[in-house]
């Protein structure tokens, strides 16, 4: 890649339109499987996972889609500039598999995540203060029930919000390119699941070591429908702390996962 002068304007918005292309294909294949798996092929099978009725608004579902086009095109942005940075010797971005040790990979994985977590968790808190609320976050909340396809369904404000921290991050803390390319697509993964609205994890798993730390369906579309609780976006932990972790969400889980 090195061959390409990624600050030509030309070359940069080429960039910008493979990147994009890139993340709605990854937001297209993540979200329209969860809905063809759990809205088209057999819906009934998931009906006692189901933690709302699903919407029959299909003029939600076409709202959706393109507020999360839109925003893929500031995560594209964000993405070629990360490419900028790293051509130019601003990153901590390696190459080289064994420039570090192999236990790093799931260890700047892991960090990477939780700082994502942590400026997230502040961040959503900060949207919620009515005048910004209403700015910019009320677009992700008219999807008062969820879908798969709300997972990327933001305004352009809260889009461009979203799309920066990872930039810094790569700013110093040492990342296998692929390792960032797992902690994107970890993002997808995570913000499909939290908003399929089916609790896709097992019974009791809100209890198990690791389970009471995850985000799912259940956690996440109290959010939507309480407002004023659990505002994490990987993990728990934050909501726990802070104590703004909805007290109905060990209920609802056991209800859901019966």
């Amino acid at each position: 890649m090195n061959e390409y002068d990624f600050t030509d304007p030309i070359t940069f918005m080429a960039l910008t339109g493979l990147m994009f292309l890139m993340v709605v294909f990854r937001y297209t294949l993540v979200a329209g499987i969860f809905y063809v798996v759990f809205y088209l092929i057999n819906p009934k099978s998931f009906q006692s996972r189901k933690v709302h009725k699903p919407t029959q608004d299909k003029k939600q579902y076409r709202r959706e889609v393109l507020w999360s086009t839109l925003t893929s095109l500031f995560f594209a942005l964000a993405g070629a500039g990360m490419v900028v940075l790293w051509q130019k010797g601003y990153t901590a971005i390696y190459e080289d598999i064994n420039a570090y040790d192999w236990w790093w990979l799931p260890i700047s994985f892991l960090i990477a995540a939780l700082i994502h977590e942590t400026y997230y968790y502040w961040l959503h808190r900060w949207m919620h203060k009515p005048k910004v609320y209403k700015l910019i976050h009320k677009v992700h909340h008219d999807s008062h029930i969820t879908s798969p396809w709300t997972s990327f369904s933001f305004h352009p404000g809260e889009g461009i919000l979203q799309s920066v921290i990872i930039p810094l991050v790569i700013l110093f803390l040492p990342m296998h390119y692929w390792t960032i390319v797992t902690l994107l697509t970890f993002m997808t993964l995570t913000s499909a699941i939290n908003h399929s609205n089916v609790e896709i994890y097992p019974k009791g798993f809100h209890k198990h070591w690791l389970g009471k730390w995850m985000i799912g369906a259940t956690h996440h579309s109290l959010h939507h429908t309480q407002y004023r609780f659990n505002f994490g976006l990987y993990f728990t932990f934050w909501d726990k702390w802070m104590n703004t972790e909805s007290e109905k969400y060990p209920t609802d889980f056991e209800k859901h996962t019966q």
